[in-house]
């Protein structure tokens, strides 16, 4: 069928991506054409197979969803990005749609509903969960609250390295993962602890975790 809806699936949990590709390609207007399990995998994927739509939860290895979904808005526009996450609350829906997701649902929300959503932004509309979309109109009634960036001032190179850090890689082993120099890892995770203001990894990992950075 040439009018079917590519998608591509992006979520660490590999019985969760298998349900949703069973759930999406139930009906038969859908195609999963690409599935990840981190945030780089995401890009890369993406990148190769120019889905129509691509579903991502936001706590993933690698990079974190939201920075996903800022970079995959920014590399294919043509793409829209809908959010399928276990995160309720209001920043992460304020971050999601400010980074540029159509979409937003938790991970409880009917079969039906996720298939209503890819539909709706195949179609050029956005689709939003009832959490979202109040998190939505509070935010437009106090449009004075600022909505931070977790990250911080980090360059987009600092936050993958700012996730391998936290996953416990070593300099050497970013430097192979990045495919850059030992010096310039180096030099990446000591400006990344330097803007983030902490001493030491240990430090870091209580930094994504109180940021929800980590899953």
């Amino acid at each position: 069928m040439g009018n079917q809806i590519r998608v591509l699936i992006a979520d660490d949990h590999t019985l969760v991506r298998e349900s949703l590709v069973g759930l999406l390609q139930h009906d038969g207007d859908v195609q999963v054409v690409a599935q990840a399990a981190d945030g780089l995998e995401t890009l890369e994927k993406a990148a190769a197979s120019r889905p129509d739509v691509v579903v991502t939860d936001i706590s993933m290895p690698g990079l974190n969803g939201i920075e996903v979904v800022r970079r995959l808005c920014e590399s294919l526009p043509g793409t829209r990005v809908l959010v399928l996450t276990m995160h309720q609350e209001d920043e992460y829906v304020l971050q999601a749609v400010r980074a540029g997701a159509s979409g937003y649902l938790v991970k409880d929300s009917a079969a039906s509903e996720l298939l209503a959503a890819v539909r709706s932004l195949q179609a050029g509309r956005g689709y939003f969960g009832p959490q979202a979309s109040k998190a939505l109109a509070e935010q437009m009634q106090h449009p004075e609250r600022v909505v931070e960036d977790p990250y911080g001032r980090l360059t987009p190179r600092e936050r993958e390295v700012f996730h391998l850090i936290v996953e416990g890689l070593t300099t050497k082993e970013i430097a192979r993962r990045l495919d850059i120099s030992v010096k310039t890892a180096e030099n990446h995770r000591t400006r990344v602890l330097a803007k983030l203001d902490v001493r030491n990894t240990a430090e870091l990992v209580r930094y994504a975790l109180r940021r929800g950075l980590l899953d």
